[in-house]
């Protein structure tokens, strides 16, 4: 059995989830009255597999963002451990560093690929959207692995939006275009190009909101945090060299996904800000905003600052004894 028949198999269930999901939401959007054939009905078709995907991610998604702001808020506690072992080459010292820090680890409940475990758990779905829409367009009679008959195979395979295959690259595209081409080969190129546009963006922008908005001005002055700022404009042009090798239809998945990824972290810094963090100062200026709009509506007074009362003065001025005879004679003069 070779690599290929070997990473076959271990995406078969997937390809099955896939194909009747997919198939699922196929056959809703075509009982509304869109055209099955059309390569609309596929894209949101697509969508939908999305939305079911990155719905059962979510706990994942959230354990993601906790460990990152963990990991950044961990950033000076890792740098005394560094310069604490720093030039020390021997093998016990690099043993205890590592100790120490995974301790650090273990203490704070993060490491640092829980910030990758979206990622990670989407790439099976991603590789296996590939290979339904390979298969359906290279071998369509053949159906899929479970409920994508070779009819709809045959459709989804052959869907087109615009006039552009969503099976099509921007290298094929380029290619036949090379050689004569067509409009549709044309679109394949315009289409592809403005999505690897909105993967890249998108994926900066996501990046960019926990970097911004969600870490505290601590954290922002240590070193790890400028290595991670280098990778927010780093990382986004993967997609710039990758996308030209990706299916429209697998990218239509990935920009959706991106903007799901999106909105979803928008809403989790939003209400669960880092503390000290610009998002925690501009949550607790709407939580007051808030707060007194709730009070003028249910006509309750602002509430008055309070004034201490004025203290008694007290005579600090030592009084002098008084003799007996002396206090008598006073006494007198006064009445």
């Amino acid at each position: 059995m070779g690599i290929v028949d070997i990473f076959g198999y271990v995406l078969w269930p997937f390809k099955w989830v896939i194909e009747a999901i997919l198939v699922g939401f196929h056959g809703f959007w075509s009982a509304i009255g869109l055209d099955p054939n059309d390569g609309l009905t596929w894209i949101l078709s697509i969508l939908g597999l999305v939305i079911v995907v990155r719905s059962a991610l979510i706990p994942l998604f959230v354990r993601q963002i906790k460990s990152q702001r963990k990991m950044l808020e961990l950033a000076p506690q890792l740098k005394k451990i560094q310069e604490k072992y720093k030039g020390k080459r021997d093998q016990f010292s690099r043993e205890a560093m590592s100790r120490e820090t995974m301790e650090l680890y273990r203490h704070h409940g993060t490491s640092p690929f829980s910030s990758c475990l979206p990622l990670v758990a989407q790439m099976p779905i991603f590789f296996s959207l590939f290979q339904v829409l390979e298969t359906a367009q290279r071998n369509p009679n053949a159906g899929g692995v479970g409920l994508l008959t070779p009819a709809l195979a045959n459709s989804f395979g052959a869907s087109k939006l615009f006039g552009a295959p969503l099976h099509e690259t921007i290298g094929s595209g380029v290619n036949a275009l090379g050689k004569g081409g067509t409009a549709g080969d044309v679109l394949v190129v315009v289409i592809g190009i403005f999505m690897v546009a909105l993967m890249t963006i998108t994926q900066f922008v996501t990046q960019l909101q926990i970097m911004s908005k969600n870490v505290s001005p601590e954290t922002k002055a240590s070193p790890m945090y400028r290595q991670q700022r280098m990778l927010l404009y780093v990382l986004p042009l993967v997609f710039i060299f990758s996308g030209i090798a990706f299916p429209l239809g697998v990218m239509f998945y990935w920009v959706f996904s991106n903007l799901w990824t999106m909105g979803q972290q928008f809403i989790v810094i939003r209400n669960s800000p880092t503390p000290g963090s610009e998002a925690a100062k501009a949550r607790e200026v709407r939580l007051a905003k808030k707060a007194e709009r709730k009070r003028e509506r249910s006509g309750e007074p602002l509430e008055a600052p309070v004034v201490e009362a004025p203290h008694p003065k007290v005579n600090t001025q030592r009084t002098q004894p008084v003799g007996r005879a002396r206090a008598k004679r006073t006494g007198e003069r006064r009445a």
